[in-house]
């Protein structure tokens, strides 16, 4: 970029000496083969003082810092070769020049030290730019230039970020006395840094060596070190307690979208639809449906075609299970074992309808610009903004679900055909029909499920695989029919599982949970919540 570059020289002009002048022995390790002596090399020129190390670090970043045995480090300003250092023009043959060959860890240094440069900028991007950059690789930056940067910056964010990187560069120096206070300083800053690079600044500070004593001679400086390591320690377990908590909620709003219309479905007509989770993969790919309609017909509007996905994703479902219903479920009532197989069947159908329409690869559903990135909680937390969005449409289907099933007539004759089938045929109420509706109104749940699962995971044909014994398991645990006992369940099961995953697995967590649910079934087998009514008493 031109003009950080003349900002970059304007700089350089301005800026007074913070060092020895440099030596092009120092500087030709850098054509040389030994890693160590490169990394050494590129430490001096960071120390150098700015209107040489800054035309040096530019070569060096434009790939135009070339060796000449008879000169040394040479440069090239515009159609001229100059002596890197004194920038005096110089004059080598072409097939004298040698080029420098920097591995990434080495350029990064090399960025680091070209930063450092950039911190007295008076636009606010490039020092934000700058102090990113030295964040990343601390021990290139120039002391002087971060302490200078510390005392002129109005910024309280970057001043915040220079302090850690001063704190680095403090830490990073042999012990001195005489620094007592600068250590003690630097430490206090590095306790409330949330970086793990942090915690490997601190804790040489409280080792012993293999004699037994403490690397550290300084009695404050170790406990102030050990003060800083336990409310690093405090914070971090802090940190991944909320996060497992509010990954266990995220996971169990994802479990109740699965579980939530199998409630509804399994509750009434008594049916184990193996083919449920499929009604999660069909709101799914009706949601990639409608991406690609946005992006082919409406590329402006794309960020707002999830709210256009929404209905999309829950007519199709709740289609393909009425016709379901209608066509294999009606004439399978009374019989678990048969209605098992052919819904088991079913699904088989439907996946091989779906990669047959779209392949059997992953397709790809993005999050709308308003779902991507996160909240950074606390340090060392982010909590993304599609899981919040995504508990927050849970909880929202649950109180439509509840609002249909308590305020509606189709939700008085489920609840009645639920409690006592026989009885509510006798009254007049067609149960044929509310057994198609419901079952309808739980597929579409379902695909509404889908439609939220597309926003964090790979939307496949065997999408709904990972998610039917789970949904079973919610459903069983909280009590067949049982809205309440779904949600409780749901949030149980994912909060459970998300405590148990960072100890044992994923594998084993899920083997730990079915082993407590089928011992509380044991104890309680009708559930957390039982079913009301005569049939169900009976």
């Amino acid at each position: 970029m031109p003009w950080l570059r003349a900002l970059l020289a304007a700089l350089l002009l301005a800026a007074a000496p913070w060092a020895a002048a440099l030596t092009q022995a120092e500087l030709k390790p850098l054509a040389e083969d030994d890693f160590d002596a490169k990394t050494a090399a590129l430490t001096a020129l960071a120390k150098a003082p700015p209107e040489q190390a800054g035309p040096i670090l530019k070569a060096l970043q434009d790939d135009a810092l070339q060796y000449a045995p008879s000169v040394g480090m040479v440069r090239q300003d515009g159609d001229k070769t100059v002596d890197a250092i004194t920038g005096k023009p110089v004059t080598v043959k072409a097939d004298e020049l040698e080029s420098l060959t920097l591995n990434n860890s080495l350029r990064a240094l090399v960025d680091s030290a070209a930063s450092s440069l950039l911190l007295q900028s008076p636009d606010i991007a490039v020092r934000a730019q700058a102090v990113a950059t030295l964040r990343a690789q601390p021990e290139s930056a120039s002391r002087a230039a971060v302490e200078a940067a510390r005392k002129n910056e109005a910024d309280a964010g970057l001043r915040a970020s220079l302090d850690v990187i001063w704190a680095n560069l403090v830490l990073a120096e042999p012990a001195d006395p005489a620094a007592h206070d600068a250590r003690l300083e630097a430490i206090r800053i590095l306790g409330s840094d949330s970086n793990p690079q942090s915690r490997q600044k601190l804790a040489p500070l409280v080792e012993r060596d293999s004699a037994g004593n403490y690397r550290e001679p300084d009695a404050d400086v170790r406990l102030a070190a050990q003060q800083a390591l336990d409310t690093l320690r405090s914070d971090q377990r802090r940190a991944e307690l909320i996060g497992n908590l509010f990954a266990g909620l995220s996971l169990g709003s994802v479990l109740l979208l699965a579980a939530l219309g199998l409630a509804i479905t399994y509750g009434l007509i008594g049916v184990i639809n193996m083919a449920h989770g499929e009604f999660l993969m069909i709101g799914a790919y009706a949601t990639y449906v409608v991406q690609s309609l946005f992006r082919t017909y409406a590329p402006g509007a794309f960020d707002w075609y999830l709210p256009a996905a929404l209905p999309a994703s829950f007519l199709a479902a709740a289609v393909v299970g009425f016709v379901l219903e209608r066509l294999v479920l009606r004439h399978l009532y009374g019989r678990p074992l048969e209605t098992l197989l052919a819904t088991f069947g079913v699904s088989l159908l439907l996946m091989q309808a779906v990669r047959t329409l779209f392949g059997a690869q992953n397709v790809e559903v993005a999050n709308p610009a308003w779902m991507s990135g996160g909240i950074e909680w606390m340090p060392g937390l982010v909590i993304p903004y599609n899981r919040i969005v995504i508990i927050l449409f849970a909880l929202a289907v649950v109180a439509v679900a509840w609002a249909v099933l308590n305020r509606t007539r189709l939700g008085l004759f489920v609840r009645a055909t639920t409690q006592n089938r026989t009885m509510a045929a006798c009254v007049g109420v067609r149960t044929w029909k509310v057994d198609s509706y419901a079952f309808a109104f739980g597929a579409g749940i379902a695909g509404l499920g889908g439609c939220a699962l597309s926003q964090i995971g790979n939307v496949g044909p065997d999408l709904g695989q990972a998610y039917i014994i789970d949904s079973f398991m919610v459903v069983v645990l909280g009590g067949v029919g049982q809205l309440a006992g779904t949600i409780i369940g749901a949030f149980g099961l994912g909060i459970i599982n998300k405590f148990i995953e960072p100890f044992y697995g994923a594998v084993l967590a899920k083997i730990f949970v079915l082993v407590l649910i089928v011992l509380f079934i044991q104890k309680r087998p009708q559930g957390l919540f039982a079913l009301k009514g005569r049939s169900a008493e009976a």
